[in-house]
């Protein structure tokens, strides 16, 4: 059976897999947890034993720096917290959908695909959706967190119908909640100037980009949406990158520039982590202490960070809805509305050439 009308409703077993980055659940989980990351072929495109070479060149050259970063964090990532508050919130939200549990697959930490797999199969689901908390799709996020979860369903035995749902950049719920936390932002900054709000995702290599990667033009999607929803006439803004790794041309602008660049205009700045759905190192540090402190160095007149959409009222009905939308056809790679949302010049969207 593939359609899920097969299955009443009122007995119909769903289980939503959210996936997500991870993070380290203490301190000594730094190392591995950055191996992980840095050992992923979606991240250095390497061939082995070269990879795994450099990610542990990488991780020892970077984990002192990290730990830092995590203690003033009490130790640990809080992405798992926010993860589960995240799946709890779904599952309420689909009440009526039949029986709903949402498991977490984290990429480069503990819960990871194989021990959710198994999870996953020991439930015995009629059906499974697979949602992933990277709001614009990259190859670098949620393809490689789709190739690990194939990888760890086929070894589970965990054969199931299954849709995907890869990429939500316009999502109505997710701009609104996040036009709402934005807009008290802009008025709090108001007081100080005429804002410029900046819309910062996490960066990418060029390389990757030159290579059909969509995420940076789902992300101008993302930035365009939430400014027609807030419709605040003549409001500055940019879409800029941040958290750069390595001597790699990275997209721009940069965040840093930039905060540099307010600073010279002696402009307020609002920051929004517009590619990011819940709270860890790049919002809690990168966005709230490093680039507030570059700003008050540096003469921004007032600099407030805006949280992630965590679990806004209109974020987790539009994660509901989409969900929805998957079980309610016979798509198995669905966008927010269905079929392909990327230009066909986007040689990296998931759907390629059977939807272009």
């Amino acid at each position: 059976m593939t359609e899920s009308a097969a299955f009443p409703a009122s007995r119909r077993k769903i289980a939503i897999v959210l996936f997500n980055l991870g993070g380290p659940d203490r301190l000594e989980s730094v190392h591995p947890f950055l191996f992980n990351l840095f050992s992923d072929p979606a991240i250095l495109r390497l061939p082995n034993p070269f990879r795994m070479l450099l990610a542990h060149f990488i991780a020892g050259r970077r984990a002192r720096i990290a730990r830092g970063i995590y203690e003033k964090m009490g130790g640990k990532s809080p992405i798992l917290e926010n993860t589960r508050a995240q799946a709890r919130a779904l599952e309420e939200a689909l009440w009526d959908a039949g029986e709903v549990r949402a498991f977490i697959a984290m990429r480069y930490w503990h819960p990871m695909s194989d021990e959710t797999a198994c999870d996953v199969r020991d439930w015995d689901p009629d059906e499974v959706v697979l949602l992933p908390l990277y709001p614009q799709w990259s190859t670098t996020t949620t393809a490689s967190s789709l190739r690990v979860w194939d990888l760890a369903a086929k070894a589970a035995g965990l054969d199931k119908p299954t849709r995907t749902i890869c990429c939500y950049p316009t999502e109505p719920g997710f701009i609104q909640a996040n036009a709402r936390l934005i807009r008290w932002a802009v008025a709090e900054a108001a007081a100080h100037g005429t804002p410029r709000v900046l819309f910062s995702a996490h960066g990418l290599p060029m390389k990757i980009v030159e290579a059909g990667d969509p995420y940076p033009w789902q992300c101008d999607r993302t930035a365009e949406a939430v400014i027609a929803a807030l419709d605040i006439p003549g409001l500055d803004w940019v879409t800029c990158y941040q958290s750069r790794v390595g001597p790699l041309e990275w997209l721009g602008p940069s965040t840093e520039e930039e905060v540099l660049r307010a600073g010279r205009d002696r402009v307020p700045l609002v920051v929004v982590p517009i590619s990011f759905v819940s709270e860890h190192s790049e919002t809690i540090v990168e966005i709230g202490h490093e680039y507030r402190e570059l700003a008050e160095e540096n003469g921004v007149p007032h600099f407030v960070a805006v949280p992630t959409v965590g679990v806004e009222p209109d974020f987790i009905r539009g994660l509901a809805e989409l969900v929805r939308q998957s079980l309610g056809t016979g798509c198995t790679m669905c966008s927010q509305n269905g079929g392909r949302f990327c230009p066909t010049t986007a040689l990296g969207c998931p759907q390629g050439a059977a939807a272009g």
